[in-house]
Order: C-alpha cells, then sequence, then structure tokens
C-alpha cells in the first residue's frame, strides 16, 4: 500500500495534468458544441443589478478548451462539463425545450440566476439532470408550474428559485420533492406562488425532512389559519416566512430547536408572544415585523444567550414596559421596539448593551429621563428615541460616542441647553432634536461636524446669533421656530449640497440679497417667513435661476424689487406664500406665468389657487 501511494504520489509530481484544476483537462467536444449553441441561442442586455459584473461567455470561443472558459468546470476525468455557472450573465431570451443546455447530462452544479429568460416555462427538461446537487435559478423570469419532474433531482442539496412571481407550486409537486431529495439542506422559495398550498399542509410536506437547514417561503402568497408549524424541523436552522398572511397566534413551540435565524413579519400573527419562545435558545436573529401581537416582551427573549437581532417592529404592545433584564452576557448588536406603546423608563440594564450598534425605541410611550448609560456603548452607530415622552436633559455620556451616525430624540419633552463643547459625534451624519423644549445659546458644534448631512434642531426655545458653518456636507438644515437673532451668516451660501433650508418663525434681521441664494443650485425648498425684521432685495438685473426650487415660503419678511422678475428665474415653483408682507395691487404678469405653480398666498384673506388665476 505505500508503494502504491508514493507511486501515485511521483505521478502527480511527474504530470501536473492529475491536478484537480479541470482547466488542464481537454473538454468533452459534445459538450463544447452544446456549451456554444446554447450561448448563441441568447442575447445579452444590461443588467443594472450586474452591472459590474465581467461576463463569462466572452471568454467562450470556438477551437479553444471549454474546460478552461469562466464559468465552467469539467471532471477531472472524462472532461464532461460538470458545473455552469452563468449567474449574472445578463442573458436573455427562451430557454426551448429544444436547447442544448439540456444535453448537459452530467451537471452537478448549475446557475443561471439574475438573467432575464421571460417567456421561458420552466421545462420538465430540468427533471433530467439526475446528477445535480446544486441549481439556482432564481430572479430569471421563469413562468408557469413547477412541473413534478423536479422531484427526479433527488441528489439535490440546494435549490434556489427565489424571486419567480409567475412560477406556482402545486402541493403535490413540493411534498414529492422534499420526499425524494433526502440530502437537501437550502430550499429558497420566496417570491414564487404558492397560494394553492394550505400553510397547515407544510408541517406534513416537511415533517420528514431531516437535512433541511435553510427555507425560505418569504412573500410567497400563503394565506390563513396557521396553526400547524415547521419551527421544530430537526435541522432547520433559517427559517423566512415573512410577507405571508399567516393569521392566528404564534405557534407555540413544544420542541427544542437549532433555530438560528427566523423572521415571521409581515404575517398578521396576533395575541401575545408564547413564553415558549424561551426554548429558541440558539436563535441569533429574531424579527417579528409589523404583526398584530399584543401584551408585553416576555423577559425570557430580552435573556435569550446568542440573540444579536431583535425586531418587534409596529405591533400592538401596549403593557408593561421593558423589562430591566439585559444580562452583561448579552449579545445584543440591533434592537428594535419601535412603532409600538410601550411605556415606562427606560431600563437602566441598557448599559451592559455593550455590543450595540442600532437601537431603535421609537414612537412609543417611554416617560421619565434618558438614563446615563451611554459610556460603555462604544460601538453605538444608530440611536432613535423620537416620538416619546421623554424628559429632562441629555444625558452627557451621549456626546462622547465617536462611532453614532444617525441620532433622533425629536418630539420628546427635553429641555435645558446643549453643552457648548462636545468630545465626540466626529461621525454624525444625522441630528434630529427638533419639538422639545431645548434651550439656551445656540450650539456652535452643531454645525462643524465634518460628517453631519441632516440637521433639524426646529420648534426649540434656542437663543443667539447662528454660528458661522462649517459642516459643508449639509444637505438639510432646519432651525425655524427658536428664538434665534442676527444675521444670516454669509457661510450658508458655501452649502453647495443644501437641498432644504428653513430659518423661519424667527428674529432673524439685516438686508439680505436674494442673489446669494442662487448659489445653492440643488435647493428645493426654501422658508424665511416669519422673520419682521429680515429684509429681501429681488433685483429685476441680475441673471440667476432657481432651477429646482419648488418650494418658497416668504410670509412677513420684507420684500424689495420683486415686482419686475421674471418667470423663468423660477421655472420649477409649485408653492409660494408672500402673506403678510406690504405688497399692494395686482400680481406681476411674471409670477402668474410659472406654469408650475399650484399653490400662491398673497396676503391673510387672498388665497389663488392655479398659476393663471388673476387677483
Amino acid at each position: 500500500m505505500r508503494l502504491f501511494i508514493l507511486y501515485v504520489h511521483i505521478l502527480l509530481f511527474i504530470f501536473p495534468s492529475f491536478s484537480t484544476s479541470s482547466s488542464n483537462f481537454l473538454c468533452n467536444p459534445q459538450d463544447s458544441n452544446d456549451l456554444i449553441q446554447f450561448k448563441s441561442s441568447l442575447t445579452t442586455y444590461t443588467n443594472y443589478a450586474c452591472q459590474e459584473q465581467p461576463q463569462k461567455t466572452a471568454t467562450w470561443k470556438n477551437g479553444t478548451n471549454c474546460c478552461s472558459w469562466h464559468g465552467v468546470t469539467c471532471d477531472t476525468v472524462s472532461g464532461h462539463v460538470i458545473g455552469l455557472n452563468l449567474g449574472c450573465e445578463s442573458l436573455q431570451g427562451n430557454i426551448s425545450p429544444n436547447s442544448t443546455l439540456f444535453h448537459l447530462s452530467h451537471l452537478q452544479s448549475l446557475s443561471l440566476s439574475y438573467n432575464d429568460f421571460f417567456g421561458t416555462h420552466f421545462h420538465s427538461k430540468f427533471g433530467g439532470f439526475r446528477n445535480l446537487t446544486h441549481l439556482d435559478l432564481s430572479s430569471c423570469n421563469f413562468q408557469g408550474e413547477v412541473p413534478p419532474q423536479i422531484s427526479h433531482l433527488s441528489k439535490l442539496t440546494s435549490l434556489h428559485l427565489s424571486k419567480n412571481d409567475q412560477l406556482s407550486w402545486k402541493e403535490s409537486t413540493l411534498k414529492s420533492l422534499v420526499q425524494n431529495a433526502t440530502v437537501l439542506e437550502e430550499l429558497y422559495l420566496d417570491e414564487t406562488d404558492m397560494s394553492s398550498i394550505d400553510p397547515n399542509s407544510l408541517n406534513l410536506i416537511f415533517n420528514q425532512s431531516s437535512s433541511l437547514t435553510s427555507l425560505n417561503l418569504q412573500r410567497s402568497g400563503l394565506s390563513g389559519n396557521w396553526k400547524n408549524n415547521i419551527l421544530c424541523l430537526p435541522s432547520i436552522q433559517d427559517l423566512d416566512m415573512s410577507i405571508n398572511d399567516l393569521e392566528g397566534q404564534l405557534p407555540d413551540l413544544s420542541c427544542s430547536t437549532s433555530l438560528r435565524i427566523l423572521d415571521l413579519s409581515y404575517c398578521l400573527f396576533k395575541g401575545p408572544i408564547p413564553l415558549s419562545f424561551s426554548n429558541l435558545t440558539y436563535l441569533t436573529s429574531l424579527s417579528l415585523v409589523e404583526n398584530k401581537l399584543i401584551g408585553s416582551i416576555p423577559s425570557s427573549l430580552l435573556t435569550l444567550p446568542h440573540l444579536t437581532f431583535l425586531s418587534l417592529k409596529d405591533n400592538l404592545f401596549i403593557s408593561g414596559q421593558i423589562p430591566n433584564v439585559f444580562p452583561k452576557s448579552n449579545r445584543f448588536q440591533q434592537l428594535d421596539l419601535s412603532g409600538n406603546k410601550i411605556g415606562g423608563e427606560l431600563p437602566k440594564s441598557l448599559s451592559n448593551l455593550q455590543h450595540l450598534i442600532n437601537l431603535d425605541l421609537s414612537s412609543n410611550s417611554f416617560s421619565g429621563q434618558i438614563p446615563d448609560v451611554f459610556d460603555g456603548l462604544t460601538k453605538l452607530q444608530e440611536l432613535r428615541l423620537g416620538y416619546n415622552r421623554l424628559e429632562g436633559q441629555i444625558p452627557p455620556s451621549l456626546y462622547s460616542l465617536s462611532q453614532l451616525n444617525y441620532l433622533d430624540f425629536s418630539y420628546n419633552k427635553l429641555k435645558g441647553p446643549l453643552p457648548d463643547e462636545i468630545s465626540g459625534f466626529q461621525n454624525l451624519g444625522y441630528l434630529f432634536l427638533s419639538n422639545n423644549l431645548l434651550n439656551g445659546k445656540f450650539p456652535s458644534w452643531c454645525l462643524s461636524l465634518p460628517s453631519l448631512g441632516m440637521l433639524d434642531l426646529s420648534n426649540n426655545q434656542f437663543t443667539g446669533n447662528i454660528s458661522v458653518i462649517s459642516s459643508y456636507s449639509l444637505y438639510y438644515l432646519k432651525l425655524c421656530s427658536n428664538k434665534l437673532q442676527g444675521d444670516i451668516p454669509e457661510s450658508i451660501f458655501n452649502l453647495v449640497s443644501l437641498t432644504t433650508l428653513c430659518l423661519s418663525s424667527n428674529n432673524l434681521s439685516g438686508f439680505v440679497n436674494f442673489q446669494h441664494f442662487s448659489k445653492l443650485q440643488k435647493l428645493d425648498t426654501l422658508s424665511l417667513s416669519r422673520n419682521s425684521q429680515l429684509s429681501l432685495n429681488f433685483e429685476s438685473n441680475v441673471n440667476y435661476n432657481f432651477s429646482i426650487l419648488s418650494t418658497l415660503e416668504l410670509s412677513s419678511v420684507g420684500l424689495i424689487g420683486f415686482s419686475k422678475l421674471s418667470s423663468g428665474k423660477f421655472p420649477g415653483l409649485r408653492y409660494l406664500d408672500l402673506s403678510n408682507n406690504k405688497l399692494f395691487g395686482r400680481l406681476p404678469n411674471w409670477l402668474l406665468g410659472i406654469d408650475s405653480l399650484q399653490y400662491l398666498c398673497h396676503d391673510p384673506t387672498q388665497i389663488v389657487t392655479g398659476a393663471r388665476t388673476n387677483t
């Protein structure tokens, strides 16, 4: 035996063609011809989903070894093609039953995903690939009924038919497939049509599948009161049944399970979360978004040892509060309980969520102060507590978070000044503190954050001047409805990406030449209303064009030189408010010549709709 092994090693050294690289073997001539003919039967198109993918079939040329072609794998002994990967190849056309593709009888792996075979029926010929272990026809626009012959693919370990919404299933076909493919591990049927299958039959169909680890039935048209469950399959780890009309209550688990990922979102489930969900001790991700779940959140759900992602967003939890049970051993990275009516104070054990990246508790009924728990949450990137009843000051530990990108505390009752200086927020891109009771001097650091794109401090009680702006990435700035005073800073006109600017309902003053706003070529919405000490000059002889501006609010400001403009300066304007100014007489003709104008307010008692209506 040792001599034989030594002899094999010598052969492999002397004859490198014995290596496992299929490109070192000559392709079977008939397989080569079949591939060329298959390619020639199709055309290519611009596939935006796969635009960056190089085209594999460009290497397919007559007279060359097909085992060296991209996307082709050959058997190392016979030279037959055993693998074909044309995923994202931008192929288009109809695959007929006579296609030479079906001559490749030795195929073990076939991927045609993300191509466009619109009008192609799922032929029974696909059932002739008896050696297939992997078949991926996702997002191919196949249509018709899945043929019973698919159950002949008894060696399948992976079947992906996702995103073929014109592809329909019969219960008998699915059952035969699962019974015959005894080593099937991955089954992705999301966005295919399973509307003829009773969801309560799924347990019967899959109950003998001891090998299945991943099952995706998302958006597959399942409907009805789902009583049986398939959560107890012996090997299941990843199950997605989201976006189906599976009415009734969540299944009560009567088993221990190996589930890691479970998504039952958008399914119309009602009632409480069963306490038996605490049996999901291997769970890493649980999503129950937008159902009709009620009651309180079980403490046992928040202490599952491996859970990193939990979303109970948009349900009907109205009783109780978040249990103060987060252990230091938790692994939470994303926690989303938004869109419920959970009340009470925020638990102080939030400080233990030191792996947390995203926390969303917005649109609930939380009250009391925000606990000062952020010192250890150094990985936090998104924090949303808006639309609650929180009060008191913003805790100082928040301002040191260097990884934070998104912060929303809007629509609460937070009060007090913001600090003069902060040490963190260098990555902050979105800051929303609107509709609170914040006061004190305007925080200049808000306009100097290097990554800031959106800032909304509106409807507070900030005082003082608007500071110089050095956050040049700003494209959304709302400081309206405060007590700000002084001039509009010149640095505002350097924000070349600005699309929305609201400075209305303040005490701003000074003289502003409207020409300066024309530097903001992306400006869509501008509101300067209710700044009675402000004076705006519209010069008729200046060549400027607000090509994108659609909303312009100039009520209760002083207007100068407004009547001699031309309509061409505001070609896209839809909303214009000029009320509470000292304009008199007929509206100027240029204003009535703006074809896009839908709403025009001239003074408190005179509203004109329609661009060509006179007053």
